[in-house]
């Protein structure tokens, strides 16, 4: 019985110690634009779909984890239904995603923390 108490503790410990490498997006959602981070399995990616079709451009404001009051815009200019996916960097730690209104505020989020 011993040996199966140590063989499972063994197994406990072997499985917290190694890290999966799976990270979980967050997700932020204003007016018809949807963002998330990270993107494309990336801490330093962020990506933003346009889900409305509406004429108007989708972004995402975000700031990087080693820029941290540079506030970085990614558009997606391709129309409705396409994502587009920022470049590598730092990690993203804060954004939000908007929909473009042309003459009017845009539909944002709120600032979501990654």
């Amino acid at each position: 019985m011993t040996k199966v108490k140590f063989a499972a503790g063994v197994l406990l410990a072997a499985t917290l110690a190694v890290p999966t490498g799976t990270a979980f997006a967050v997700d932020a959602y204003g007016g018809g634009a949807h963002a998330w981070t990270p993107a494309a399995g990336d801490s330093g990616r962020i990506a933003i779909k346009d889900n409305s079709d509406d004429g108007d451009d989708a972004k995402a404001e975000y700031y990087r984890y080693n820029s941290p009051t540079t506030k970085r815009t990614l558009w997606n200019h391709s129309g409705y239904g396409t994502t587009v996916y920022s470049g590598d960097g730092s990690k993203v730690i804060r954004f939000q995603a908007c929909d473009d209104n042309d003459w009017a505020p845009d539909d944002c989020s709120g600032w979501k923390t990654a």
